[in-house]
């Protein structure tokens, strides 16, 4: 498959529409706006070699395309920034909608039990050939290795974009899907638009703790966390790695207590409740009720609560329980240790890590910016944007994504719309 269409002179290039930024969002607005309007002259920029690389890694390399979340009201509480700017736009095209575009074009999507949802794959590189087959027959360009240094809007309305070796572009209406692109919103600056300024969302916690660490590869379908001093509690999933804490519960926190984190240098305390939302007064209860059932039963050699030998050996550790010692010889102390390290073991986050290849942030162009209806900016509604140039982003799951198709699609349809 030829990957892109290129002009045979880039020196002074005119277009109906210019996407600057290869990714999710802008690939989605691009095909959009071709096919609803077919005389479109569309190019995609992008600063790098590579389109799509975001995709290509997301999910482990399978691409989490959405989440089988399909109300509105309750999809937007999976985004800690962007949740009323989106209510609406996920009323028009949300992960219904996704998915019934990707399968009208050969993409197969299925749900997994957590509510993730993939291609039937299992495969990144399904989605990025629908992508590029689409802006082939499309002839969309695609201008790769190609990174703008200024954007300006002429007298005339149009934008004139120009790069650092004197190229320049002009294109009637023009889309911002650059993702944290800092030079980027340096540019946005000089035409007087608010930045939130970024930070990382989605992390793994960096805990100091050997004796953790030699748990590496024990996982949980259900743990608590709880950062000390903070508003903030999350369920879920979890994974010991060999520098500390990840998976669902994990990412969630990072997302929602981003700024938090940051401000605090990513070093603050953290109690783990190892059993999830399982309460003190029912751990408790089980394990007195040892006490009476086995008590000639040595604690540590008999797991309780499904946990493995290894992590149960662990807990036992840190609740000061002896290699032999049995039921019958654990009094209420002990029995208040096992149930504190189970429930609200306490561990000191001393950074953190960056989670796989995936790299989302919080922050962006401010959202009263933008207008809604069509991902237009209130002061130059012929300038569009979508995705994580945003001050929008979402815990793990799909969601990101579906912001950035959601997005996408408004762009596509507004500009398609528009008088040539």
């Amino acid at each position: 498959m030829i990957l892109h269409n290129t002009p045979d002179s880039l020196s002074t290039i005119d277009y109906d529409f210019i996407v600057i930024g290869g990714g999710a969002a802008g690939f989605f607005a691009a095909i959009n706006a071709a096919e609803r309007n077919p005389d479109l002259q569309i190019a995609i920029i992008e600063r790098g070699k590579d389109v799509l690389q975001k995709v290509r890694v997301s999910g482990g390399g399978r691409c989490n395309v959405t989440h089988a979340c399909f109300e509105p009201a309750e999809l937007i509480k999976s985004y800690p920034r962007g949740q009323e700017a989106l209510l609406e736009p996920f009323m028009r095209f949300g992960p219904t909608e996704t998915i019934d575009w990707f399968e009208k074009r050969g993409v197969k999507i299925k749900k997994e039990a957590d509510g993730r949802m993939f291609p039937s794959t299992d495969s990144s590189q399904t989605i990025i050939d629908c992508f590029l087959k689409a802006v082939y027959d499309l002839k969309i360009n695609i201008l790769k290795s190609t990174r703008i240094d200024s954007i300006e809007q002429l007298e005339d309305k149009n934008w004139q974009l120009k790069t650092a070796d004197e190229q320049s572009f002009t294109t009637k209406k023009l889309m911002l899907a650059t993702g944290s692109d800092t030079a980027i919103w340096k540019i946005l600056e000089g035409i007087k638009l608010s930045i939130v300024p970024p930070v990382p969302s989605l992390f793994t916690f960096n805990i100091a703790d050997k004796r953790m660490n030699d748990m590496m590869g024990v996982s949980f379908k259900n743990l608590g966390v709880s950062p000390q001093s903070m508003a903030f509690n999350t369920n879920g999933g979890g994974v010991i790695t060999h520098w500390g804490l990840s998976g669902p519960a994990i990412l969630k926190m990072s997302a929602l207590a981003a700024r938090d984190f940051h401000a605090k240098n990513y070093r603050f305390d953290l109690k783990v409740n190892w059993l999830g939302e399982t309460s003190k007064e029912a751990v408790q209860q089980q394990l007195q009720a040892q006490m009476t059932l086995n008590p000639k039963k040595s604690v540590m050699a008999n797991a309780e609560f499904g946990l493995s030998n290894r992590f149960w050996k662990y807990i036992c550790e840190n609740a000061e329980i002896k290699e032999f010692q049995k039921w019958a010889e654990t009094g209420k102390k002990h029995i208040q240790r096992l149930t504190d390290a189970l429930t609200a073991s306490p561990y000191k986050v001393e950074g953190k890590s960056t989670f796989k290849e995936e790299f989302v942030t919080a922050g962006g162009v401010e959202l009263d910016e933008i207008d809604f209806e069509t991902f237009s900016l209130k002061k130059y509604p012929t300038l569009f944007m979508a995705g994580e140039v945003l001050n929008i982003d979402a815990i793990t799951g799909g969601f990101n994504f579906q912001a950035a198709w959601t997005g996408g699609w408004h762009v596509g349809m507004a500009v398609a719309k528009l008088e040539n």
